[in-house]
């Protein structure tokens, strides 16, 4: 394996345990890290402020990739932030309203907003969203402007959430599956993979000095670009297929059993 000069990995299902905890192992591996001079880079399809929470001492050090790409820092520094077209984020609301069980979540770069009452889905979703605003309507919100929709759906967003919403591509945006319960919708032109590679080559970082880790179809793009891609061993079966390697699990800590391997030869 070559020198490598950033590490990407997702969040959910890749670098955080089931249960949304981060290894206690990860302090002394970024340690090291960051001794070679190996960027980390988060990128995950959360809200920026859910991300840093984990990274909060070390959040100024690290480039990240947030809301599937539509927001990305560098150091600290915002250098990437993609809005959509209001009048379609209301047709989209309006849309996903008729979607019996889904669950709408309005995002922009300062906070996410929601309307569900289901003490269930606000529960869950504190998960992902540190920073949140409960309205009445989010076809109502004024001076806001906003980067990613987020659709819940407890039954699964594969089945029950792409099949009714695809037909927005037609409009410029991506409809995206980021996981077993969400699916994401941003502008054609923003994923993982976009917001990632203006960041190698604003950083003049080469494919085969990148290592990325991913589970769900929202990552695939981001494996695409590097020579060392690893797919979770509880991967979609289809990223599965776009990685060139599998890492052990998402709970057996296989994205920091996989950089430690790398890290021992020095």
């Amino acid at each position: 394996m070559q020198n490598i000069k950033m590490i990407v990995t997702d969040m959910d299902g890749t670098l955080l345990h089931s249960d949304h905890t981060l290894s206690p192992k990860f302090k002394e591996i970024y340690n090291k890290l960051k001794e070679l001079n190996i960027l980390f880079v988060p990128a995950s399809g959360r809200q920026y402020y859910s991300i840093i929470s984990y990274f909060e001492d070390i959040k100024n050090e690290l480039a990240i990739i947030a809301e599937n790409g539509t927001y990305v820092t560098y150091k600290g520094e915002e250098i990437f932030v993609d809005e959509l077209d209001s009048i379609l984020v209301n047709k989209i609301i309006e849309r996903v309203r008729k979607i019996e069980g889904a669950n709408i979540v309005l995002a922009s770069k300062n906070a996410a907003y929601v309307e569900s009452t289901d003490p269930v889905f606000l529960e869950f979703f504190k998960n992902y969203y540190n920073k949140s605003i409960q309205v009445d309507d989010l076809t109502k919100i004024e001076n806001e402007k906003f980067i990613k929709i987020a659709i819940n759906h407890p039954e699964g967003s594969e089945k029950n959430v792409y099949p009714k919403l695809l037909e927005f591509e037609e409009n410029g945006v991506k409809v995206v599956v980021s996981g077993e319960v969400w699916l994401d919708i941003m502008n054609t032109k923003s994923n993982k993979g976009v917001a990632l590679n203006a960041l190698i080559k604003k950083l003049d970082i080469l494919p085969e000095e990148i290592m990325v880790f991913g589970d769900f179809m929202n990552d695939i793009e981001m494996l695409h670009l590097a020579k060392y891609s690893f797919a979770m061993k509880n991967a979609h079966p289809l990223v599965k297929e776009e990685a060139n390697f599998i890492a052990p699990s998402n709970d057996e800590d296989g994205v920091l059993k996989i950089i430690q391997g790398y890290i021992d030869q020095f």
